[in-house]
């Protein structure tokens, strides 16, 4: 017969363990299972908004760019960093936002110049203010743009807002580039200049071209007058993102009754156009410091009418829709930004987190339970074979050897650290220690009384 070569099981390694420690070695690695799902649906579901944003805005010293360093003010009370670049104007502003590389979250975009631009990925916040377009000429009377036909005229520097919608309006009225009038790239004072030196015979003038101190030094030289738009609502009509602006009696000076009669004029808005992929918490923000800079009443505008969710060529975008009709959330009302932008993560993901937290709670136990009985088990597996090979014809010595093996499993037993909610199955594997030890020695004794009788 083989010699018998007993098991020995390596009880002594983890006999003694901790119950901590089994506690650890279970939810432990469901807690980290949970924390890396949570942490994942926090980037993927509800990412934080960016710290810092970039913002094209204008010329150096123009409107756009005083109107771009308030926001920044703004924003920086809240913890969030604007970055403004300047550009040639709105042209470039919308070819920076459609560019991915450049890295643009939001521009300043005159109405009027996306005529031959595909900007449906865009959306807007809002339109903020307008940038009325002005004509001056030499004489009086006019009151088409067509009767400019044949004239030189300054129709604005290039890449800005101002030459594309003056371009836009002279062609509605027969006026193209290449014809027998004149259009010359000067903008602004430049332009000024040369309408009152008689080196063009009028000038367009918008945005930070016509404000108020020029129209008024413009219309008291003799000479020179600013066109009556007596068609305004026929231009608002063809060209949608124009609204009429009168300009009433005395408005630019009082005391002179400067102008004389009511001025009619065309105008854009100036949109805060963004990418859709703005963090819904930044849109907020940028819509409440355009409040602050634009509620305030005007020479053009009315107290609280901008910022307004007006639609022109930009779709309003639905945070901003949201924010117009609701305000601010509660959490944003009542916290600091950081904190409300934290506590209303949490909240989004209140469901997701409990929908795994409950599974999760539910598994601890299990797979405690299952650890703790799994070391139980592993005992009967030893005394199982023992059994079993007590069962074949084992001789004496043998029997020893199983008994002795028997023994280390006792004294093995006998050190476990098991939990009080499981000393039932510790005091049951002890009761079947003994019983396999008396099952061991009602076999000797059989078997040397069998002997006995074979040698009598």
């Amino acid at each position: 017969m083989k010699k018998y070569r007993p098991h020995r099981p390596n009880f002594l390694q983890d006999h003694a363990h901790p119950v901590w420690r089994d506690l650890a070695v279970t939810s432990v690695p469901i807690i980290v299972l949970f924390a890396l799902a949570v942490a994942a649906a926090i980037w993927l579901i509800d990412p934080a908004p960016p710290h810092t944003i970039t913002m094209s805005a204008g010329p150096r010293d123009s409107s756009f760019m005083q109107v771009a360093d308030e926001y920044r003010k703004i924003l920086a009370r809240n913890g969030v960093k604007l970055k403004v670049l300047e550009s040639d104007g709105s042209v470039q502003n919308l070819k920076r936002l459609l560019d991915p590389k450049s890295h643009v979250d939001i521009a300043l975009v005159q109405g009027g110049v996306a005529d031959d631009i595909d900007v449906s990925s865009l959306m807007s916040l809002g339109s903020v203010f307008y940038v009325p377009i002005v004509v001056f000429y030499h004489g009086s009377g006019i009151t088409q743009l067509s009767e400019l036909e044949g004239k030189r005229i300054a129709v604005g520097r290039e890449g800005s807002g101002t030459r594309r919608l003056a371009l836009n309006l002279l062609e509605a009225n027969g006026i193209t580039p290449g014809g027998d009038t004149q259009l010359l790239p000067l903008d602004g004072l430049q332009a000024a200049t040369a309408l009152v030196e008689g080196k063009v015979d009028a000038a367009l003038l918008s945005g930070d071209s016509a404000t108020r101190a020029l129209i008024l030094r413009l219309v008291t030289i003799p000479g020179i007058s600013v066109m009556n738009f007596d068609e305004a609502d026929a231009y608002t009509r063809l060209f949608p993102y124009l609204d009429e602006i009168d300009l009433p009696p005395g408005v630019l000076d009082l005391q002179r009754r400067i102008p004389r009669e009511t001025i009619h004029l065309i105008s854009p808005t100036v949109e805060i156009v963004a990418r859709p992929t703005l963090h819904p918490a930044i849109s907020d923000l940028i819509i409440e410091a355009a409040q602050e800079v634009h509620s305030r009443a005007s020479l053009l505008q009315r107290a609280s009418q901008f910022p307004a969710p007006i639609a022109h060529e930009f779709p309003i975008s639905e945070d901003a829709t949201r924010y117009y009709k609701s305000g601010k959330s509660f959490l944003y009302r009542l916290l600091p930004f950081w904190l409300a932008t934290v506590t209303d993560r949490l909240l989004v993901l209140l469901l997701p987190v409990a929908v795994l937290l409950v599974p999760g709670l539910r598994l601890i136990p299990a797979m405690f339970r299952w650890r703790v009985r799994s070391r139980i088990y592993r005992y009967y597996g030893a005394l199982i074979a023992i059994e079993r090979h007590a069962l074949d014809h084992t001789t004496s010595q043998e029997r020893a050897e199983l008994l002795a093996e028997l023994d280390r499993i006792e004294a093995s037993i006998n050190q476990m650290k098991m939990p009080l909610a499981y000393a039932d199955a510790f005091y049951v594997l002890r009761e079947h220690v003994g019983f396999v030890r008396v099952h061991l020695s009602d076999m000797g004794q059989m078997m040397a009384g069998a002997a006995k009788a074979e040698a009598r």
